[in-house]
């Protein structure tokens, strides 16, 4: 279902980032050890800097998976309204557009 505020409500692919960052880590850790075995230390410190970033998107992850549905929501959570600035989210029929009352400028 489209709402129109699909940027401000977007969900991160989290699950795709998780198997995308293993598949980078065993690609890199395959790199940094045959580098090492063929002698060419350059490459290898090139791979094992992208390694330990491979390393940190996985903490991340998991952190933000961990944190629950309102980073990594399923099918059956609905989205959620953005932030408006004012610490209250805006509920349909409370006056937030053109003709009602609200905010109508930017803070």
């Amino acid at each position: 279902m489209r709402t129109g505020s699909e940027p401000a409500t977007a969900r991160s692919p989290l699950r795709m980032r998780l198997w995308l960052s293993l598949w980078g880590l065993l690609w890199t850790l395959f790199g940094v050890v045959a580098f090492s075995l063929t002698g060419r230390p350059g490459w290898a410190a090139a791979c094992a800097v992208v390694l330990l970033l491979a390393i940190l998107d996985l903490g991340v992850i998991t952190y933000r998976m961990r944190q629950g549905p309102h980073y990594q929501p399923g099918r059956d959570v609905p989205p959620y309204e953005p932030d408006h600035r004012d610490g209250r989210p805006r509920r349909p029929g409370s006056g937030g557009g053109r003709s009602g009352g609200g905010r109508t400028g930017p803070p």
